[in-house]
């Protein structure tokens, strides 16, 4: 134990150094012989890490303090609102929306954005509550810590990071093709083609690694100050999306919205699916809660009102772009662009492309600073290196946690093409997002001493009911064109969901702000969530579950025995004195 504390002692000595301690400082690492005892004991370690939760004051208290300095609060609602609409107005509805209209949706691409827009707004409900009660940089691995233990937290963690990189990668990739238009070149033509590489990694993109290293300095100087220059950034953006739609009506040909469903249901919903991409980034903000002057009112008005602000302006924008040019012939790279060129305003196209790339730098600019906040969280538990936790004490930010994330974008941005990465990116946030609703199921009906036995055992039977119906309904979407399977499923769904309702009562209150009709709105965005991963194709799962092995590998061999470590050396075991709480949460996780 006194070993385990001296690592985190080593944290606050040693700044950024980079020696073995300041990666794998605990005693499990000290020699050969401690790891080899350390694997034997994989088993019983696994199991307590499965079993054992964190605690909210764990989180907001102990775990923080692992950085050697705090951050600097200094955002208020504004500032979130702001960096909400920074965060998720950009690639998505810039790209993604003529890919998807032309491949998939037609003209009702406008309803896959309603569609995908209901599924961020229940999911943008759940973050708020847990953002206001537990304030930090972790986001959702410190809320699913807190509720479904360290083994989900860590999975999580793996498909967050994972995330933010193929997020930044295929905003970064989309920022050259605008650029390229801007310049009065075709979207390709900046990109090096190297022929002897596969069709989806062969064009390279330096602007896109160009374009993250200038980010990189930026987050890593100020949140303020990157605070200042996103919300500048986001009202020209915001000037240039009027425009678009103004202008862009103006030139409508209501012929162009006939057939309006030429690809039917199925292509709509597999639109949303990967649409959903469009509206990740608002759970960065969450990250920012740690750095917010009054979480209570600033974190509810800003997270919800930039993401209706959001909503509204995606469907307007789909719909002026299926007007002005037919499904048929619009261009995958810079849709709208472009559909200005065919309706012969030539000039306006250096506008929209300009607008893009304020957009897409604020996305990149939230998305290096939430990214770099998750890591720090992760590696403040020692799940990760706790090198990457250090707060630098002049900038009051986490400089080693936004460099290497930057690094691991800019490589993926390098190589891989848009497609492979929205697809990729929209299973890992809708996974994500699924997991934070549950985590509010068991927050709000489950505490250890006030719950009883038989109201978790409810508990445990109506979540995996939700679960299961929900899965079922998303298999049979993905592999029947029937209707039968939904007649057993979706009322299943019901009856569990009033189960909960009827027969569970609540064993906690929200003290501060509190999300809404629960438990109809958790279990809601955990059906809509399961629903459109079972539009996204085999070949994006594949990827998934590959990855998903990496991070199981590494957590099994480094991660489990780092983290176990430093939660038995804490605090004089805080985390163990809770471990008979954790242990019947772990009925209630799994």
């Amino acid at each position: 134990m006194g070993e385990v504390n001296g690592g985190d002692e080593g944290i606050r000595r040693r700044g950024c150094s980079c020696t073995k301690s300041d990666f794998l400082p605990e005693e499990s690492f000290r020699s050969w012989g401690n790891y080899g005892r350390a694997l034997k004991e994989t088993p019983m370690r696994l199991k307590d890490r499965v079993l054992t939760r964190s605690m909210d004051h764990t989180e907001l208290v102990e775990v923080k303090a692992r950085s050697q300095h705090e951050m600097k609060k200094t955002l208020n609602w504004w500032d979130l609102m702001w960096f909400g609409i920074g965060a998720v107005i950009g690639a998505g509805i810039f790209v993604l929306t003529g890919l998807e209209a032309k491949e998939h949706a037609g003209p009702a691409v406008v309803l896959s954005y309603v569609v995908s827009g209901i599924s961020a707004l229940l999911s943008v409900f759940c973050y708020t509550e847990f953002a206001v009660e537990i304030p930090v940089a972790g986001g959702s691995f410190a809320y699913l810590r807190v509720e479904l233990g360290d083994f989900m937290a860590f999975i999580a963690a793996g498909n967050i990071l994972l995330e933010y990189v193929i997020g930044g990668a295929a905003v970064a990739r989309a920022w050259t093709s605008y650029f390229a238009t801007l310049c009065n070149h075709k979207p390709n033509d900046f990109r090096i083609v190297v022929h002897s590489f596969s069709p989806d990694y062969r064009n390279l993109d330096p602007i896109a690694v160009v374009v993250i290293a200038a980010i990189c300095v930026l987050a890593v100087l100020s949140t303020k100050g990157s605070s200042r220059f996103n919300y500048v950034a986001s009202i020209i953006h915001v000037v240039v999306i009027l425009f678009i739609i103004i202008a862009g009506l103006i030139k409508a040909d209501t012929k162009n919205y006939t057939p309006f469903t030429p690809f039917g249901t199925r292509g709509i919903f597999q639109a949303s699916a990967v649409l959903f991409f469009a509206y990740v980034g608002f759970d960065a903000v969450s990250t920012m809660a740690e750095e917010t002057k009054n979480p209570a009112r600033d974190i509810p008005i800003g997270l919800i009102g930039s993401m209706v602000i959001t909503t509204v302006a995606y469907c307007l924008l789909a719909v002026t772009l299926c007007l002005m040019q037919s499904y048929k012939t619009i261009d995958e790279d810079a849709p709208f662009s472009v559909a200005f060129e065919v309706v012969g305003w030539n000039w306006a196209k250096y506008v929209v492309a300009a607008g893009a790339l304020k957009g897409m730098t604020t996305v990149l600019l939230v998305g290096a600073v939430g990214q770099a906040r998750y890591l720090t969280h992760i590696a403040r538990t020692h799940m990760l290196p706790p090198w990457l936790a250090h707060v630098n004490e002049k900038t009051g930010t986490p400089v080693n946690a936004t460099i290497v994330m930057l690094v691991a974008t800019a490589v993926i941005g390098f190589f891989t093409s848009l497609g492979i990465l929205s697809n990729l990116l929209s299973i890992s946030t809708l996974f994500i997002f699924m997991l934070v609703a549950v985590a509010l199921l068991v927050r709000r009906y489950y505490v250890s001493g006030v719950t009883t036995q038989a109201n978790r055992i409810k508990l445990v039977v109506l979540i995996l009911l939700i679960l299961g119906s929900s899965i079922a309904t998303a298999t049979y979407w993905a592999t029947s064109d029937g209707w039968v399977g939904y007649v057993i499923t979706v009322p299943i769904w019901l009856i569990a969901t009033a189960g909960i309702w009827l027969f569970v009562p609540h064993a906690r209150e929200p003290k501060l702000w509190g999300v809404p009709l629960v438990p109809w709105l958790p279990s809601l965005s955990i059906a809509i969530n399961i629903f459109l991963l079972g539009s996204i194709d085999k070949a994006s799962f594949a990827r998934f579950g590959v990855w998903t092995l990496i991070i199981l590998v590494y957590y099994f061999f480094i991660g489990l025995h780092a983290s176990y470590d430093t939660a038995k050396g804490s605090s004089n075991g805080e985390e163990g004195k809770n471990a008979e709480e954790g242990g019947v949460r772990g009925n209630i996780a799994f």
